[in-house]
């Protein structure tokens, strides 16, 4: 009766450890397109936030099952980042895997995804909702069934004719979008920080503000002119 009630607390408590450990724990999945090809394009943002993220904190992805995977402490969390090797229709299946994996639901996942809704550079948090017509987020809520995970959408513009949004998200960013990205992608890295330490809806209230685009390139410009 005494090994049996030892075993029982031992048991409650390691299964109380993991559960702790998983409500810290975090999956943070940037979408893109695997290749070179597609690095500097617009539909690649996610990967770019999660390159920069990794590299400021001197940490290395590794080629896994579905994705190039990184993980960061900060504060007490882990962030286990995730770079969907399916290309961008078929991001689904590798989120799937790796909320399985790491065991981090709905609450604690991330989807950063490109927005041609947003002016540039405007970033806007926000939990469930549809696809908005991104086939990424389109294949996740397929996949998982439900469109009950959080995504932050970053602002690429709409400035393309009719008929050739394709060709536009697929474009390389012009000069004046690479002056400002640095700046914005490290917003976004906040935008992840805050998002596992305080909360969504602080993030939200800190980051779903606008941006001005041609104000910011003006700033940037007259710096250098100085």
């Amino acid at each position: 009766m005494i090994f049996r009630l030892r075993d029982f607390l031992f048991k409650n408590k390691k299964s109380k450890k993991v559960e702790d450990i998983n409500e810290m724990k975090y999956l943070i999945a940037g979408l893109g397109n695997p290749g070179e090809k597609y690095t500097d394009t617009r539909h690649n943002i996610g990967f770019k936030v999660l390159d920069a993220f990794a590299e400021a904190s001197d940490t290395c992805f590794e080629h896994k099952r579905y994705a190039d995977v990184a993980k960061i402490k900060f504060k007490g969390r882990i962030f286990v980042l995730i770079k969907p090797m399916t290309y961008m229709n078929l991001s689904g299946k590798a989120v799937d895997h790796w909320m399985k994996k790491e065991k981090t639901d709905a609450a604690n996942t991330l989807i950063i995804v490109d927005d041609l809704a947003l002016p540039f550079g405007t970033i806007r948090l926000k939990n469930k909702g549809g696809d908005g017509g991104h086939n990424g987020l389109n294949n996740i809520i397929a996949v998982l069934g439900n469109q009950n995970f959080n995504r932050l959408r970053f602002g690429i513009g709409d400035q393309f004719h009719r008929g050739s949004q394709v060709d536009y998200v697929l474009e390389n960013w012009t000069e004046d979008e690479k002056k400002l990205l640095p700046e914005r992608i490290k917003k976004t890295i906040g935008a992840i920080k805050n998002f596992g330490t305080i909360g969504l809806e602080r993030t939200m209230n800190y980051f779903n503000t606008k941006y001005d685009f041609q104000k910011e390139l003006e700033k940037i410009n007259k710096k250098k002119d100085e």
